[in-house]
């Protein structure tokens, strides 16, 4: 009788531990999961079976595999069929948020801050919550600095996003924190984080802070001088006054993008246009009478002063590519170009740019 009982027993624990077992590795059998090893090896298929020493996975090439727990890195859901690409894994981290200079509308997700480092500089990313994120930028001296703050607006449509954000800037310990500036933007973007384009309209301004002497407006005539008078030169001595830098302002327009080419490599476009204006003095000498060394006369001029508005189109486009190895980490070059047309010149110049992007 005692013999039964034990028997009884015997067969309902082990009963129970099977069904305990069983609950532990039943798994999805639709989930697909990207399960990445130490040696950057990736796998992409159903888990079958998971009993904490090793996996079996059902992937599409190689069949039913085994892989070993403490060779495997990560293992993460794919939460869209569309993230794998030739039958490789396209992460959507924190990076898709990013062109070159410019944002897009789409959040970082709180839990996925990233930081930059470009040759010009490092730059730190917080999500502050899934629509609110804040930043630093600034250059290698530190100085200046940049806060950066963005607020992402979802919309019903999955495809179509919109944000507004700032930049405001200080030139720092350079200049003795005198210089500041800002860009109040806001951003429109079409497609996913794997494909979009986004379009940017946002105002700037900004001040170097420094101080230099300009002519004080006005008309001047002068019959002191002995010298000839040269074009485009001052006859005689203008009262000058100090003043600060001139506080530049005006539109900015963006349009970027980006568009995967195979699950570790995207084509990145950016570019911004700006017009900016500010105010300056300019001088004109109009020449009453020349000076005669025979007779002895000297020269009469007139020189008049005014203030004006001078404008100034600012053009930068930056093509480039970015390559993504891992969920942490990417590389991204731009071969940019950078035109500025002024009143009266204009000139251009390359503004090749290296970054390295960093999850953490």
């Amino acid at each position: 009788m005692l013999q039964k009982v034990l028997l009884t027993l015997l067969l309902i624990i082990s009963g129970t531990t099977t069904s305990l077992l069983q609950a532990q590795t039943e798994t999805d059998s639709t989930q697909l999961y990207v399960i990445t090893k130490h040696d950057g090896k990736e796998y992409i298929g159903v888990i079958l079976s998971d009993d904490g020493r090793e996996v079996l996975i059902q992937t599409e090439k190689l069949g039913k595999l085994y892989i070993q727990k403490s060779d495997i890195r990560s293992m993460e859901k794919v939460e869209d069929e569309k993230q794998i690409v030739r039958g490789e894994f396209k992460n959507s981290g924190p990076f898709t948020t990013r062109y070159c200079f410019t944002t897009n509308a789409l959040p970082i997700v709180k839990g996925e801050d990233y930081g930059l480092i470009n040759l010009y500089g490092p730059e730190i990313h917080f999500a502050v919550n899934n629509r609110f994120s804040i930043g630093l930028m600034a250059t290698w001296l530190a100085s200046p600095l940049v806060l950066a703050m963005k607020y992402s607006i979802p919309t019903n449509r999955e495809k179509l996003n919109f944000s507004v954000g700032t930049l405001l800037g200080t030139s720092g310990y350079l200049n003795q924190f005198r210089g500041y500036g800002g860009l109040h933007f806001a951003n429109v973007t079409l497609g996913d984080r794997m494909q979009n384009i986004t379009f940017s309209a946002g105002y700037a301004y900004a001040t170097g802070g420094g101080k230099r002497f300009e002519y004080v407006d006005g008309t001047y005539v002068d019959s002191t001088s002995y010298n000839y008078y040269y074009p485009g030169s001052i006859p005689f001595p203008i009262p000058m006054v100090e003043k600060i830098s001139p506080f530049y302002r005006g539109p900015i327009f963006s349009i970027a993008g980006i568009s995967k080419i195979s699950a570790k490599a995207s084509f990145v476009f950016d570019s911004m246009v700006g017009v900016f204006a500010y105010n300056t003095t300019s001088t004109s000498t109009k020449v009453i009478r020349e000076p005669n060394w025979n007779t002895n006369t000297t020269g009469i001029y007139e020189v008049t002063v005014e203030r004006k508005s001078i404008k100034s189109t600012a053009l930068f486009v930056m093509p480039g590519m970015r390559f993504q190895t891992t969920d942490r980490k990417a590389f991204q070059i731009a071969l940019a170009g950078v035109s500025v047309f002024n009143d009266d010149d204009s000139q251009s110049f390359p503004f090749p740019m290296c970054t390295w992007f960093y999850r953490f």
